[in-house]
């Protein structure tokens, strides 16, 4: 199996868990947070979907540049959002080329290091399985029960 499809479905086996996730918080519960310092669950999701596309996007392209890009977004919908940006990012790992996973990308004004281009992408998912956790004590206390696993296979 080639190197980008194993990354595509690395990144969907969590990814899928999120968009359950993401399509339980109803518009009315957009605004709740858990805490007053916590962050809303639409900045949650839309930090989720965001950053990893940002962080796929800068691996991709050997441009750490793209890592900041700040996403202007007309879609309030969350649950859209988080298909439209699963889909954009998919299309961006399946893209990847084996030299653009071996890049070593210059990540020293972000992290202070150099990055292989996979391990910026195995930070990204870390960062996404860091807020999916936060997100299922989101969601369950929306009050919702019938969880998903915390990863999907195939």
């Amino acid at each position: 199996m080639p190197r980008a499809q194993k990354w595509v479905n690395y990144f969907l086996s969590h990814r899928h868990v999120t968009l359950e996730l993401i399509n339980k918080i109803d518009e009315a519960h957009y605004e709740y947070k858990p805490t007053p310092t916590s962050m809303t669950a639409k900045q949650l999701a839309t930090h989720m979907l965001f950053s990893f596309y940002n962080f796929a996007n800068a691996a991709k392209h050997g441009d750490p540049s793209l890592f900041r890009q700040k996403i202007e977004e007309p879609e309030t919908n969350l649950a859209k959002l988080a298909e439209t940006y699963t889909e954009k990012t998919r299309q961006l790992i399946e893209s990847m080329s084996d030299d653009d996973f071996n890049r070593t990308l210059d990540f020293t004004s972000i992290f202070g290091i150099h990055i292989p281009a996979t391990q910026l992408l195995q930070m990204a998912m870390d960062h996404e399985i860091h807020h999916k956790g936060q997100l299922f004590v989101y969601v369950r206390a929306m009050g919702h029960t019938d969880l998903p696993l915390f990863v999907k296979r195939g």
